[in-house]
């Protein structure tokens, strides 16, 4: 019995083993066969992938730059045009060190000269350090740095402390070190390691010589990532400062509007519009940059560049400026401006303003601001243009406003045309007498008409009381309806006075907005003298009643083209911006029409405030004049709070059918009342004068701002102004 139970035992064991050996096996062809399998499907099916994924191959977009997009003015002139330049760029790659940028910068300092003016103290100390690493952190000792670490959970921040303690301890003798060599190669360096990974960064574009690029060219085999290549340089045709300005590479996009930026696609070292016309149509100009694929390679080295996108320069901008008459329209102020500043009384004169513009279209036609600067050095005076003042300043304007003051009158139905008052001093109780300036005593019927023509300010106080709810009795005690001021100051906003008037450059102003402290101030408001208002504002206060009511919008963009295809004639038309009217006031065509009758006799009548410069005129036109007594609160400010004098003046021509409406604006122009000032009439009829004779010279040339075919003109002066030129500063 005991050998038969050893018997089973074994043939159970080895019955046992065998099925253990027949799972094992069964196992190991199962795996074998998923083995074989799997490298079936990566060799045949996943094959390729895989070699690409070997090599790590990948594309990335890099942009290049191309032109910006041109501006002319309505004719077809050009304003602000592109000079190509030579440029040498830098592609940093994935696998790139420190160490070999710093042997190409090294290189690249020994074929061109690179200016080292944007080099800073924070720069030096870095670029120390990359070339005595050992000597540098050696200036930190093992237990300071086992202390920082320890206050540090993150490396990162912990590091930065101690390359910041590094900074801080090494010497200005130690700085001295560097060579002027080492600060050109520094300069190199820094706009080397400053541009993202395969995208090219310029290093120079400014100054580059035809031997620099010739020298650079000749070497780019042993220059990895250096590239030469064709820049644009923005050159402005004309001074007017509205046109704006771009950015240079070596400043690139500004801080504050970095993130901005970055994300619409742009490199920092871009040039962006940084004020006015260049920055509020900067998408439009800026255009569409040429897209290349870098196909690389596991080490992060280009091995092949595919072109996905051509790109495609920025679009054409055509102004609504007319610059021949711009330029006649600065000349005229500028002297005119120099006339007064030579008279006595005038320490405080140092600008004067014009605005023309289409009263149906709001096209801007001329755009003038001319302000005295002193030069800090040689303390010479010089004028410099300051035509964005138009918008972005504001002044009393005067009885300018007075054509508001009785269509406001209609509408609260407080008068009807035709309505006679006595013009007479105001005398109100504890207050001064306020009166007409022709009429300092006595009593004079007039209607609304004669008060236009001979600038009553009586009849416009008294207009502002019945708006109160009082009429005027000698040495009354004012009492008005809280209302009043909003009342009127919502009345003078219908025709954009003390609001934005909607032009289309950035930074507008809408003027200050007097204290009522007293009551009275409200008769200063009905004639100009409270709220201030800019030039701008007054030509679209007074197109509006010019075009019969209608508030435009004025703007300097006329046309959207693409890029000329010839060089003669412009690109296709994109857009013709068309008209915005922002509103209607709230008076009938019939009063509109009479107070334009009125404005009419400022010009013609035989009591008219402009009948000396405009009653001889070759062309009908139709105005009012403007005197304000102000409170000086200039750029000069030791001389605060002392009493002076504005001039301004607003009309528009033809009068049957108006084409253009302007405004004049002289602030500050004298401190002796008595001294008579008429540069403002001046100034409006001699740009008249030239605003016709300019429409006779393109009728017989032939020369249309119309928007079909249309020739490029070559610009009217031969001043050229670099985007690197030195801004001018306005002391405002």
């Amino acid at each position: 019995m005991r050998n038969v139970k050893k018997t089973n035992n074994k043939g159970n064991s080895r019955t046992n083993l065998s099925f253990r050996m027949n799972v094992l096996f069964i196992s190991i062809f199962v795996l074998f066969s998923m083995l074989i399998f799997r490298l079936g499907y990566l060799q045949i099916v996943k094959g390729e992938e895989y070699v690409r994924a070997i090599e790590r191959t990948e594309e990335v977009a890099v942009n290049t730059s191309v032109p910006r997009g041109r501006i002319y003015d309505r004719y077809g002139r050009i304003l602000v045009d592109n000079d190509p330049q030579n440029a040498i760029t830098y592609t940093k790659f994935q696998s790139t060190s420190q160490e070999e940028m710093l042997e190409v910068a090294e290189k690249l300092a020994m074929l061109i000269e690179q200016p080292t003016k944007r080099v800073t103290l924070r720069d030096k100390q870095d670029f120390w350090i990359l070339k005595n690493t050992e000597k540098a952190y050696a200036k930190v000792s093992k237990a300071e740095e086992k202390k920082i670490k320890e206050k540090h959970e993150d490396e990162k921040k912990a590091q930065a402390e101690i390359d910041q303690l590094v900074r801080d301890r090494i010497t200005e003798e130690e700085l001295a070190e560097l060579t002027p060599f080492d600060l050109e190669v520094l300069a190199i360096y820094r706009e080397m390691s400053s541009g993202y990974y395969l995208s090219p960064q310029i290093i120079k574009s400014e100054n580059v010589s035809d031997e620099e690029f010739a020298r650079v060219s000749e070497r780019l085999y042993e220059l990895p990532g250096v590239n030469t290549t064709t820049d644009w340089k923005r050159v402005k045709l004309s001074s007017l400062s509205v046109l704006g300005r771009t950015t240079v590479p070596s400043k690139g996009i500004p801080k504050s509007e970095l993130n901005y930026y970055l994300a619409r696609g742009y490199s920092r070292n871009d040039r962006v519009g940084e004020s006015y016309f260049e920055s509020q149509y900067e998408e439009l100009l800026q255009g569409q940059k040429s897209v290349v694929k870098n196909i690389t390679n596991k080490k992060g080295e280009v091995i092949d560049m595919i072109t996905t996108f051509e790109g495609k320069p920025g679009n054409d901008l055509v102004t609504t400026i007319d610059i021949e008459l711009q330029a006649a329209a600065e000349k005229i102020v500028e002297e005119k401006l120099l006339q007064l500043k030579s008279m006595g009384g005038s320490s405080l004169l140092d600008r004067a303003f014009f605005v023309m513009m289409n009263p149906n279209t709001g096209e801007i036609l001329a755009m003038v601001g001319k302000k005295i600067e002193k030069d800090p050095e040689t303390g010479k005076p010089y004028v410099i243009d300051y035509s964005y003042g138009t918008f972005t300043t504001a002044y009393e304007a005067g009885s300018t406003v007075k054509a508001a003051t009785i269509l406001m009158g209609y509408k609260e139905g407080v008068i009807k045309p035709g309505t006679v008052l006595i013009d007479q001093p105001i005398k109100l109780a504890g207050t001064k007498s306020k009166s007409s300036i022709f009429n300092r005593g006595g009593r004079i019927a007039m209607n609304d008409l004669t008060a236009l023509e001979r600038s009553s300010n009586s009849y416009m106080f008294q207009i502002a009381m019945k708006i109160g709810g009082v009429n005027y009795r000698y040495n009354m005690g004012l009492q008005l309806k809280e209302d009043v001021l909003k009342k009127m100051r919502n009345g003078y906003a219908e025709f954009g006075l003390g609001v934005n008037t909607g032009i289309d450059l950035p930074n507008e102003f809408a003027g200050f907005q007097g204290k009522m402290d007293t009551p009275g101030k409200i008769l200063d408001l009905a004639i100009g003298q409270f709220d201030t208002y800019t030039p701008m504002q007054l030509v679209q206060y007074i197109s509006t009643v010019a075009n019969g009511g209608y508030r435009v919008q004025p703007r300097l963009l006329k046309e959207i083209r693409e890029p000329s295809k010839d060089g003669k004639t412009l690109g296709p038309l994109i857009e013709e911006v068309q008209p915005k009217i922002l509103n209607r006031i709230s008076n009938t065509e019939e009063e509109i029409n009479h107070v334009k009758q009125g404005l009419r006799r400022v010009y013609i009548g035989s009591q008219g405030t402009a009948r000396a410069q405009f009653a001889n005129a070759p062309f009908t036109a139709a105005g009012k004049t403007g005197t304000a007594e102000v409170v000086y609160y200039g750029p000069i400010r030791e001389k605060f709070g002392t009493l002076t004098e504005t001039v301004s003046h607003v009309g528009f021509a033809p009068f049957e059918n108006p084409e253009v409406a302007y405004a004049v604006v002289i602030p500050w122009v004298t401190t002796n009342f008595s001294q008579y000032i008429s540069h403002n009439n001046q100034i409006a009829r001699e740009v008249l004068d030239v605003y016709f004779e300019l429409k006779k010279k393109y009728a017989s040339s032939k020369i249309t701002d119309e928007t079909v075919k249309k020739e490029i003109l070559p610009p009217t002066t031969n001043e050229k102004i670099d985007e690197d030129t030195e801004e001018q500063v306005v002391n405002e």
